[in-house]
């Protein structure tokens, strides 16, 4: 008899068929990624930032290329929320995979908006709370770092979302991501995303100037991998495991064994970033590489492994 494994998972009370997913920001509002591979093959798929209204994002130059990783300001350039129902809606309703609509803004109410104006959606499976982007003034990271925020603004958007679970993003720019953590459950989180970008500068040594007109940016890819795992597993053990809270882990993923590290910390799903931009498939690979890794390890399902480092 063939071994078989299944690598499904369930996420803030959701059945995913694996646990891929891609990461805000990376891969657009819906289908941009379906000229290089089978978007319905993903377990989860988040969208770009949304906001109320559209955002023009911050000057360029705002992407640098960095060693082992990228450093970007975009600031939630986005097409506002108007054109994402009216154009991107249509698209996403024929998907297969779990779409969490990432929510922006730069007050409470902003967010309200979005999470209100989508919560009666089919389409939409839930929201990623996007509380750490470190790119923006107002908004953003704000929030992301001061637990009496995270309580108010969490709090707020899930009542907003109804009946759609609310995952939040948490920031690395912190002292102690676990109290970050804490809070976001506390208010009424389904589950967790970690990490954000980390801030940070690159300098033109010949003009002796930022490279970014925004003079930070972001820090991602295979760079920051190594502190991602380290922070979902911290936070896997300090508060999520006994809250039943999933983690969507994610920082510097390339292949499936970058993603077997991730579960292993404490992650029940995982999502691609950075390294889309290299490899636009890379997501189709990753989930045969979990699956393949499970058979070879003769694990009958994906869920013993998590947090089993």
């Amino acid at each position: 008899m063939e071994q078989q494994t299944d690598i499904s998972v369930e996420f803030a009370e959701l059945k995913l068929a694996n646990p891929v997913f891609t990461a805000s920001g990376t891969c657009g509002y819906a289908d941009e990624l379906g000229d290089f591979m089978d978007v319905n093959s993903l377990g989860g798929f988040t969208t770009k930032s949304i906001s109320a209204l559209p955002r023009k994002g911050n000057p360029i130059p705002r992407i640098v290329e960095t060693d082992s990783g990228m450093l970007n300001a975009i600031g939630l350039a986005n097409i506002g929320l108007d054109r994402f129902v009216e154009e991107k809606l249509p698209i996403l309703s024929n998907m297969k995979p779990a779409i969490f609509v990432n929510v922006a803004g730069q007050t409470i109410e902003d967010y309200v908006t979005v999470a209100q104006r989508l919560s009666n959606e089919p389409a939409i499976a839930g929201f990623e709370l996007n509380i750490s982007c470190p790119n923006v003034k107002k908004g953003g990271i704000t929030f992301g770092t001061d637990p009496v925020l995270i309580k108010e603004i969490t709090s707020a958007v899930k009542t907003a979302a109804g009946r759609k679970p609310l995952m939040v993003k948490l920031t690395p720019n912190v002292t102690d991501i676990g109290q970050m953590a804490k809070a976001a459950i506390e208010a009424g989180a389904n589950a967790l995303s970690l990490v954000n970008t980390f801030t940070a500068m690159v300098i033109d040594i010949e003009k002796r100037e930022p490279v970014l007109a925004n003079r930070t940016g972001g820090l991602s890819g295979p760079a920051i991998k190594p502190i991602a795992v380290y922070m979902v597993n911290k936070v896997y053990n300090e508060v999520a495991k006994d809250a039943g809270i999933p983690i969507l882990g994610m920082g510097g993923i390339r292949t499936a064994n970058d993603a077997v590290e991730f579960i292993l910390a404490g992650a029940t799903a995982i999502a691609v970033g950075t390294w889309s931009f290299v490899e636009p498939d890379c997501c189709e690979k990753i989930i045969k590489g979990i699956e393949s890794y499970c058979l070879k390890q003769g694990v009958s399902s994906i869920k013993e492994l998590i947090g089993k480092v």
